[in-house]
């Protein structure tokens, strides 16, 4: 059985057919899905979801492209939605000057005032970080005694980079890109982390892993990063899905439930 720790239930590649999305899941033993949050917005949107569908969870939480200084309104808001049913992180935040679509000292800032509140609600938060280690590095040095675990999303880093971020006690949560041929350092990191610090996911409908490459990426095809990582370390298939299951309840306190695709399962919260 397999959770899919980063999708984003909400977008219209998805949400457009979301039942059929969540059988197909199901079917592949993917058990439970955290739909990621990118704006206010489409955290609210992500927080309906998991209200509304067993096994759904939701981070909240303001991406990098959007980055602002966020007012106390703006703070406000985030705080609500992290208290709200089923949602299980801050997330995703971070830092892209890969894109750099938001001047950086605005996403270094909007990043840390997320990161404190993910502090004050102990909830983990989930990371997007492109080609910003270190300046990510220095500003989540100055939360850590306070921060309740963090998930490095769709890492990219070097080995060098993953072992910084895993002596912060992070997790290292690996997407379809493992299964390209060219994704060496990749590949590298998956598979020399340490086992119990492993999550797997795959950033639908972004992402899609081989055989599926530059299709839209679903929840079902996690199981194809899976098997590469398990390959690339030379461990049983179903003892790595066991182990990044067990990890991304362990990080996110998630409960032992299944996907189902019938909404009207949970309560509708705000």
């Amino acid at each position: 059985m397999l959770i899919d720790t980063h999708a984003h239930l909400d977008f219209p590649e998805l949400a457009n057919d979301l039942s059929s999305v969540l059988e197909r899941a199901g079917r592949s033993n993917v058990v439970q899905i955290i739909t990621v949050g990118i704006s206010l917005e489409r955290s609210r949107a992500a927080m309906t979801l998991a209200q509304s569908y067993e096994g759904i969870y939701a981070a909240v939480g303001i991406h990098p492209h959007g980055a602002r200084d966020l007012n106390e309104s703006d703070c406000e808001i985030l705080r609500e939605f992290g208290q709200q049913k089923k949602v299980v992180a801050i997330g995703e935040i971070g830092l892209d000057y890969y894109r750099d679509r938001q001047p950086r000292h605005v996403q270094k800032k909007c990043m840390a005032q997320q990161i404190e509140i993910a502090c004050e609600l102990k909830l983990p938060a989930v990371f997007h970080v492109r080609e910003a280690y270190s300046d990510f590095l220095e500003i989540v040095a100055g939360y850590r005694d306070s921060m309740n675990g963090g998930v490095m999303h769709c890492f990219s880093g070097d080995w060098q980079v993953a072992e910084k971020c895993l002596d912060m006690g992070f997790y290292l949560s690996i997407p379809g890109t493992v299964t390209f041929p060219k994704a060496q350092l990749q590949q590298e990191v998956a598979r020399r982390a340490p086992l119990d610090r492993l999550l797997v996911e795959t950033d639908a409908p972004f992402l899609a892993p081989v055989p599926y490459r530059g299709k839209v990426n679903e929840p079902s095809y996690v199981i194809h990063t899976a098997q590469k990582i398990a390959d690339l370390r030379g461990c049983d298939g179903e003892e790595f899905c066991r182990q990044s299951s067990f990890n991304a309840r362990k990080v996110f306190s998630l409960p032992e439930d299944k996907i189902n695709g019938t909404p009207g399962n949970e309560q509708t919260g705000a």
